[in-house]
């Protein structure tokens, strides 16, 4: 018989859905490409509660965690927080707000690169490094 996983804290719930109707405008521009199977299928969630975080944006299946950082940011805590989420088992990417209001493609393309194993800058020697 499948282990069921414990229930969130009501609080944790709560904060999770206080979070999700009061997006900022980059959470709102990077969801729009995100939900409902956009981005290539991939089944991504957001405000996903991982205790004690709740993650940005979140895929599941992937183990994939995508944050975006605004100015109420600190690397400090930032940096624990990622640390944390790896140690969980997750891969953890990191985005300013403001590139995804300003380079939603290239965030776009970086996130499709971590879950497609592209390799993020193409190789310019057809045989390989320095060839």
């Amino acid at each position: 018989m499948p282990c069921a996983k414990p229930p969130l804290p009501t609080t944790t719930l709560r904060q999770a859905r206080q979070l999700r109707s009061g997006q900022t405008e980059a959470e709102a521009r990077l969801w729009y490409h995100l939900r409902a199977g956009r981005f290539n299928g991939l089944k991504l969630r957001r405000q996903h509660p991982l205790p004690p975080y709740i993650a940005d944006f979140c895929c599941v299946e992937g183990r994939l965690v995508i944050e975006l950082d605004g100015s109420q940011h600190s690397p400090e805590g930032d940096a624990a927080r990622t640390r944390y989420l790896q140690s969980q088992g997750w891969q953890v990417l990191r985005f300013r707000d403001n590139d995804v209001l300003g380079r939603t493609d290239a965030v776009l393309e970086a996130i499709w690169n971590l879950v497609s194993g592209a390799d993020p800058l193409p190789n310019p020697s057809p045989g390989g490094r320095g060839a």
